[in-house]
């Protein structure tokens, strides 16, 4: 469950969940041993939209299955997949803003899916956020890019 947004920021809690979030950052989405610079392999232009496409190698959509069911705390922005009256309901969690918008995506292991209920509200999809709740690390596929990780958020609040 998502937290009650309340004035100046702060989110209370609406989960009888009591486990204390580890606060994680993106590179701990790669797994031990695999250097940041070699998860994006080479590419092509897609003429036909004016893009590039990058190649993802094995580094790309390796996971850190050791969070996988872990209560986590991972900051980032929100790309809305799911978007309703209420706010949004899906996202994606990215580590930049404008990622997957007019630069190709980041690899999967470095793109989270969030689901939270209730929405997220619509009027603050350009903060930095916190999100917090259980991860899971396997591939999941959004109409936008392929994700590495979901996280079912106990937890959204602005970043300070």
């Amino acid at each position: 469950m998502l937290g009650v947004p309340l004035a100046n920021g702060i989110v209370w809690p609406t989960s009888a969940r009591a486990t204390t979030a580890r606060q994680i950052e993106w590179d701990d989405l790669i797994p031990p041993g695999v250097p940041y610079s070699e998860i994006v392999g080479m590419g092509e232009v897609d003429e036909a939209n004016d893009i590039w496409k990058p190649q993802y190698d094995d580094n790309a959509l390796a996971l850190n299955t050791d969070l996988h069911g872990e209560t986590v705390k991972l900051p980032g922005y929100i790309l809305p997949l799911e978007l309703g009256t209420d706010g949004v309901s899906v996202f994606l969690l990215v580590p930049y803003v404008g990622a997957c918008i007019h630069v190709p995506p980041p690899p999967p292991n470095q793109l989270v899916i969030v689901e939270t209920d209730p929405p997220w509200p619509t009027t603050d999809l350009w903060d930095a956020v916190w999100v917090s709740g259980i991860m899971t690390a396997a591939p999941r596929s959004s109409e936008v890019a392929e994700a590495g990780y979901t996280i079912v958020a106990d937890r959204i609040e602005r970043f300070d």
